[in-house]
């Protein structure tokens, strides 16, 4: 696309290669994937300044003058899918491509739910027609079954002789684009239908019938043809090529999508680029054709960005009562003052220029110098410069006007999904007037994490920046989560998959120069007593620099059940971490410290009973960190101290001795409990709801139930349910494949999988590393969402094997 439309004076820029202008990163490169969305520009068809116009420039009225089209390369690996929501949510059409050898793959079905979820208008490029074993006709069958929508066929393959593929047939416009062998791309010889007919005469009858399915699937979708149809004396052929475009255009820019043109060609061999761009300025909208910008202004408060600048919405008053209208002055003033409102949809840190932060306006002209307010963040920053990107390339502009995307470098605190939006005089310390101050487009959803490794410094001086490169990586892709595990000590960090954090490694450690390692997480398994133990009385007596303290303190312990009883009384119940229970008893004691029994003694001067509590409660906590046995902390214990002043309290009694007292007495009725029975150990368990296709429901559910550990919640259909009604693949039209390809019986797509949802909770041992296998499980379909849910105690074959990986005994 960026050769033929003059921007890049040499072709061969090859996926395969890593020589590709929008594969820039050096990752990109080394793996011949795309990782990251670039954004570039360019006009089609090209202008006069930049090359020679294009061979097919006079067909079709709209793609004979020049277009401005913001380019989007997006990554296709279930991995970055947070690349390809942060561009769905900015774009005004897409171009879905497809391999002619795989089909429809598993990421294409989801990343064309996505879209949906958007009603972003499509069509489809099959591409690879080149190679061995594409068939054609097949990927089109699967359009129809996997993708719940009907193909309208545009573009046919035109194989020679020996099954190779020369060029494509232009249904829409009945003629024959002949590509040269090896050339570029731009030596194309055009044959018309009577033309055709005498070359290629096979080619000419299928490209007669494929204009009349066509039609007829228009036909049953838009009125406007059927006039047309009628017109024509029923001849599919007689209909002008301008009124199929119009046509198609309409199906497409409908909010439900229920058409999609599909083009074929193979791009390693330049054949079939030129049409495509064609159709994407044919029949892809324009953003004046888009539905106008959804906006929130308050709690569940929504309108389009229209009426706000039209003062039509309502604000609610500020003393909570019935909403009002804006003035027509107030209104008028306000749309005088607003300037441009833009969704800040990328943030990169770049090396040479710094933070760039990617926005799509959608009203007015954000320019140079302007000071945007943040309604996210509710603070204002200066756009010092504007830019506009050409993949890693960037070019210094004035503005950036409605429907088009520019680069701000320089933003300090935007992130992305923040709205942004200009309004003259604006004073940064009040913000804008309501409902200005708080309007937010719609934001940009961010997946949940499912893969998560440990990173940790290399030293602790390494430890600053080691933090401060995490949180560029954040700002950059939120779909990067970051916690800190209060046990260990680790700093996880989740993402959406293996590959997606091995990225995330290599930009932490090469690009951002951070000295820390990644490894795999430890999980914080819990130890809980089993048998109830003695009361015990320790007692505390050391001399710490020069000064004697002494002080006494009596514990019991026990499981504790859901079905405890709390205890009544004038005791002191103390609710500890980890499911943990303290209760302290002051059988002496009124509630304010004073003695009950006035021959009872009374607490010392230097010492008060909420001091006292606390120190014993700080005891308690420190005793309850280590387990007897395994070391780990425990969970589910009942603490039962009792304080007597009498017995416990001496004369240099200090708040450190009662608090140590208390842990050591803690920790002896521990051990009691642990001779009498051995503790066990609980693990993590999580909340795991997994999306899988019928078809493989059942290995996922063995999966989790057998190797796994898991226990099954439920079973049922996902809400998300598809609303499009089954395509029915036998009315499909397709043209032959020049081989032969199976039929739409044999393909086993007859209707669509439907997705059905496993609600399971699994131990989060378990789930480390658990997305590659359900994907190798569902054929790349199945995703999976977690929480965390509670802890749950290890059945005794389970904890041997842990406790024996733990020792390094994995025999």
């Amino acid at each position: 696309m960026l050769y033929y439309s003059g921007f890049t004076r040499r072709i061969g820029a090859d996926v395969d290669e890593g020589s590709t202008v929008t594969d820039f990163l050096p990752a990109e490169r080394a793996r011949g994937i795309t990782i990251q969305s670039a954004a570039i520009t360019f006009s089609w068809p090209p202008t006069a300044q930049s090359t020679q116009p294009s061979p097919l420039d006079a067909s079709l009225p709209a793609s004979a003058h020049p277009h401005n089209i913001n380019l989007i390369d997006t990554p296709g690996h279930a991995d970055f899918t947070f690349e390809v929501l942060r561009s769905l949510r900015v774009l005004d059409g897409a171009v879905c491509i497809l391999d002619g050898v795989a089909g429809v793959e598993a990421q294409t079905e989801k990343v064309w739910a996505q879209a949906s979820a958007y009603a972003i208008p499509r069509i489809i490029y099959v591409n690879k027609l080149d190679r061995d074993g594409a068939a054609f006709a097949r990927t089109i069958k699967e359009i129809g079954a996997r993708l719940g929508v009907w193909p309208a066929i545009c573009g046919i393959p035109w194989w020679d002789a020996e099954g190779r593929l020369q060029g494509v047939g232009d249904v829409v416009g009945l003629r024959a684009l002949k590509y040269a062998a090896g050339g570029d791309g731009k030596d194309i010889e055009v044959f018309n239908l009577p033309q055709l007919d005498a070359h290629d005469s096979a080619l000419a009858a299928e490209l007669k019938q494929a204009r009349m399915a066509l039609v007829e699937l228009l036909s049953e979708h838009d009125d406007q043809l059927v006039e047309k149809y009628l017109e024509a004396d029923d001849d599919a052929l007689a209909i002008a090529p301008q009124d199929i475009t119009s046509s198609l255009r309409r199906c497409i820019v409908e909010q439900s999508q229920r058409i999609v043109p599909v083009f074929a060609g193979a791009s390693f061999r330049n054949v079939g680029v030129q049409p495509l761009l064609d159709a994407v300025v044919d029949l892809l909208p324009n953003p004046g054709e888009r539905p106008d910008a959804e906006i929130s202004y308050g709690p569940g408060l929504k309108a389009r960005l229209s009426d706000v600048l039209a003062g039509k919405i309502k604000t609610a008053s500020p003393a909570g009562g019935k909403s009002k209208s804006l003035s027509k002055e107030k209104a008028t003033f306000s749309l005088q003052r607003f300037e441009a409102c833009a969704i800040a949809f990328k943030v990169v840190a770049d090396a040479k220029r710094g933070v760039l932060v990617y926005v799509r306006v959608y009203s007015g002209a954000v320019n140079r110098n302007a000071v945007l307010w943040n309604t996210n963040l509710r603070m204002a920053e200066r756009a010092q410069r504007l830019m506009r990107m050409y993949a890693n390339e960037a070019v210094e502009i004035d503005s950036i006007s409605a429907g088009q995307i520019g680069v701000i470098p320089g933003l300090k605190a935007t992130r992305t999904g923040d709205t942004l939006i200009s309004y003259a005089g604006l004073n940064p310390k009040s913000g804008l007037p309501e409902p200005l101050g708080s309007l937010q487009l719609r934001p940009i959803d961010v997946p949940p994490p499912v893969f998560f490794v440990s990173v940790e410094p290399s030293s602790l001086a390494e430890e600053k920046q080691v933090q401060e490169s995490l949180a560029i990586l954040l700002r950059e892709d939120p779909s990067l989560h970051i916690s800190t595990d209060e046990e260990s000590g680790q700093t996880h960090l989740s993402g959406m998959g293996e590959l997606h954090l091995e990225i995330a490694r290599d930009r932490l450690v090469n690009d951002l120069k951070a000295k820390a390692r990644i490894g795999s997480i430890e999980i914080g398994y819990r130890e809980a007593i089993t048998a109830e133990g003695e009361q015990v009385t320790e007692t505390y007596d050391r001399e710490i620099g020069g000064k004697g303290s002494k002080a006494a303190c009596t514990a019991a312990v026990s499981p504790m059940h859901d079905a405890t009883e709390t205890p009544e009384g004038h005791d002191q119940v103390m609710h500890l971490p980890d499911n943990n229970r303290l209760t302290i008893a002051t059988p002496t004691l009124h509630p304010d410290g004073s003695p009950i029994d006035s021959t009872q003694p009374s607490l010392p001067p230097h010492l008060e009973l909420p001091e006292i509590l606390q120190a014993l409660r700080n005891g308690v906590s420190a005793a309850l960190a280590r387990g007897p046995v395994h070391g780990y902390a425990l969970h589910s214990v009942a603490v039962d101290l009792t304080f007597n002043p009498a017995t416990h309290i001496f004369p240099n009694t200090t708040l450190a001795a009662l608090s140590s007292a208390a842990r050591s007495a803690v920790q002896t009725a521990l051990r009691q409990s642990s001779g009498t029975a051995a503790t066990i150990l609980m693990e993590p368990v999580m909340c795991v709801t997994i999306s899988v296709d019928e078809s493989s429901m059942g290995a996922v559910v063995h999966d989790l139930s057998s190797s796994r550990g898991g226990s099954v919640v439920s079973l049922g259909a996902e809400e998300e349910a598809t609303t499009s009604t089954a395509i029915d693949v036998s009315k499909i039209y397709t043209p032959p494949d020049p081989f032969g390809s199976v039929g739409a019986a044999d393909l086993g797509v007859a209707g669509r999988n439907p997705m059905r949802q496993v609600v399971a909770r699994v131990p989060l041992k378990e789930m480390v590393g658990y997305l590659k296998h359900l994907r190798s499980l569902t054929g790349g379909r199945g995703t999976f969402t977690m929480v965390v849910d509670r802890f749950e105690k290890m059945g005794a074959q389970r904890q041997r094997v842990v406790l024996n990986e733990l020792r390094g005994d994995y025999a």
